[in-house]
């Protein structure tokens, strides 16, 4: 109709060139009429998606994780050093049973002005600490955690760039220094998509502290950027005494990222802090009771170190690893003179993508988790995982797969540890 106006309005229009106008519009007079129609039914589908959409600012976005496990062996691990070491295992018979749990979370991502995002998680889950079955932290799952069906905020994050160069994070819960750098782990680190332990998943040296933090990313050139923050653990709302922000548990840290092609990152971590008499964790949880306080009833501060690499060496193979080390000293208790405690671990992994399926990733890791000599003898803890990611579909993988614990808690005494589990994750 809009053709017809145009050419009747015209007087430099030549008769043959209307009369093949028309032909052509009875020609296609159909397909015409078909696109008009679809033009009309996109308007008021858009309309529709305006009227109901969740939120001008905010997206939605899940996983779920539903898990078969079993822990394996003759007896519970002894974790006991010091004045009540023993060299044998407890003589308790691991809690065997097959378990199947889950752990949902959801996440509401806000950006305010399309660059920053501000996160809110909402997790729930009911997967158990097999540590308690087992009597090594060493056991336990990457995607642990029991909420007894109580839905909370797990994770309260917002990040925005300012400039060119640098990222701001401030965050208020959930929020530990993997949140805001790389732990050049990019296979293994996924709870839900990577390591099925919790050791495999990142160096706990360095990584595994934290709660509330601010934080902020530089780039410093194409290959070079330094990732700084500090964090408050779990007492920084809390005014009491060895609470809030600066008076309670901290740390500070930073790390150097040297990225010289798309293929190869190391990172390079340091941090000092502080962790009070009730929540010293040196171990990230992830080894014995001597690793994660060998100090008993002291509050520590601790200088962290770490170093961790990764390498795609082929298009379908990557390999990736680090060391890390804490040096503690206890500032109260009778351990305040005698010395630091040294706690040390090391890990290796290796990946190979798309076998079978694209998206595909077997998986072997190989390490040391934390370990110390301190105060009483000790043997070394040998820790090995294998599993398999296989996607179903794009948004649904499964992941079978075990991890083996070899003188569980540092002592050559304790019986070999097995886990087994198949993880499904779902993703929408």
């Amino acid at each position: 109709q809009q053709m017809e106006r145009l050419i009747a309005a015209s007087e430099a229009v030549l008769r043959e060139d209307i009369e093949r106008l028309q032909l052509l519009m009875q020609e296609f007079e159909a397909e015409l009429a078909a696109l008009g129609a679809r033009v009309d039914n996109l308007e008021g589908r858009v309309a529709f998606l305006e009227d109901h959409q969740f939120s001008t600012t905010t997206k939605l976005n899940g996983e779920v994780i539903m898990a078969l496990a079993n822990a394996f062996g003759d007896n519970r691990a002894n974790n006991g050093f010091g004045d009540g070491f023993r060299d044998e295992a407890t003589g308790d018979n691991v809690d065997d049973n097959t378990v199947f749990a889950y752990r949902a979370r959801l996440n509401f991502d806000t950006s305010f002005n399309g660059r920053d995002r501000l996160r809110t998680r909402l997790q729930a889950g009911n997967v158990p600490n097999l540590g308690s079955a087992t009597g090594t932290d060493s056991a336990r799952l990457g995607f642990d955690g029991d909420s007894e069906g109580d839905v909370f905020i797990e994770t309260l994050h917002y990040r925005t760039p300012l400039g060119e160069r640098f990222i701001l994070h401030i965050a208020a819960a959930g929020t530990a220094f993997d949140n805001i750098a790389d732990t050049k782990n990019p296979y293994f680190e996924s709870s839900g998509a990577g390591a099925l332990s919790r050791f495999a998943r990142r160096n706990p040296a360095v990584y595994r502290t934290g709660e509330a933090a601010i934080g902020l990313n530089w780039e410093i050139a194409e290959q070079f950027s330094v990732d700084v923050a500090y964090l408050a653990g779990s007492g920084s709302n809390s005014p009491q005494e060895r609470g809030g922000v600066f008076n309670g548990e901290y740390l500070a840290i930073g790390q150097f990222n040297w990225d010289p092609n798309e293929n190869i990152g190391i990172a390079v971590t340091y941090g000092y802090g502080y962790q009070t008499p009730d929540d010293v964790n040196l171990s990230g949880s992830t080894s014995s009771a001597k690793a994660r306080n060998p100090f008993e009833d002291a509050g520590a501060q601790a200088h962290r170190f770490g170093l961790q690499a990764t390498w795609r060496i082929a298009e379908r193979f990557n390999i990736a690893g680090w060391a890390g080390g804490v040096l503690a000293d206890a500032q109260s208790g009778q351990f305040q003179d005698e010395g630091s405690a040294l706690i040390w671990n090391a890990a290796i992994n290796f990946s190979v993508l798309d076998l079978l399926r694209e998206g595909s990733h077997l998986g072997f890791a190989f390490g040391v988790p934390p370990t110390t000599s301190y105060r009483t003898p000790d043997s070394t803890t040998y820790f090995l995982e294998a599993l398999y990611k296989y996607p179903l579909t794009e948004n649904i993988s499964i992941t079978p797969g075990a991890y083996v614990i070899i003188n569980p808690n540092e002592n050559d005494g304790n019986d070999t540890i097995i886990v087994g589990t198949i993880r499904t994750t779902f993703r929408f």
